[in-house]
């Protein structure tokens, strides 16, 4: 009796059978724009970086040296599998020669962004506002969050107020991409 063909090692299959493709929805890239009023760690001011987490994956920005209103404009592209999943940004100082502290974290949900993705927006002119996430007890935001239509792709403007931390705040822009050979949304 012949045992059947197995698959080769590196076959970009999980154990279970199925690829990454299959159950990648897509990718979200998060635009961190910059930091306001971050909290002081060194003599005068911060070496600031951004972490970016969700579910196994982590990104980081690049420091920004001696300066508390950092302008990062840095692009972190997320694989999202599970929409479900918070996504947890972290400030943090550098430090040359001791661990790196802490200038506070945040954490945000992707659901209204991605229910604004499911819609058919094809027809509406470009800068239409399709909803609003106000700030409460349960998110981070700072100030009202805008989910926009905008030049044939939706994008959402948060701005985080970091906890457990004495100041800051952080601004980030979502945007949506589409990858070929993905489940989708």
């Amino acid at each position: 009796m012949e045992s059947p063909p197995s698959s080769p090692p590196n076959s970009g299959r999980s154990p279970s059978g199925s690829s990454m493709m299959e159950n990648l929805l897509g990718l979200l890239r998060v635009k961190v724009i910059r930091g306001i009023n971050l909290a002081i760690r060194d003599v005068r001011t911060s070496d600031p970086y951004v972490v970016i987490k969700m579910g196994k994956q982590k990104l980081k920005t690049r420091v920004i040296k001696k300066d508390i209103n950092p302008e990062w404009n840095e692009d972190l592209t997320l694989s999202v599998s599970d929409p479900t999943l918070a996504i947890k940004l972290t400030v943090y100082d550098h430090d040359m020669f001791s661990k790196d502290d802490k200038m506070g974290e945040a954490e945000f949900d992707i659901k209204p962004f991605i229910d604004a993705l499911k819609m058919n927006l094809d027809s509406l002119p470009s800068g239409t506002l399709i909803s609003r996430v106000q700030p409460c007890r349960q998110n981070c935001l700072s100030e009202e969050s805008k989910i926009l239509w905008t030049e044939g792709r939706v994008l959402q403007n948060l701005c985080l107020r970091l906890k457990n931390v004495e100041c800051g705040e952080v601004e980030l822009q979502l945007q949506w991409i589409d990858l070929p050979g993905c489940k989708g949304l």
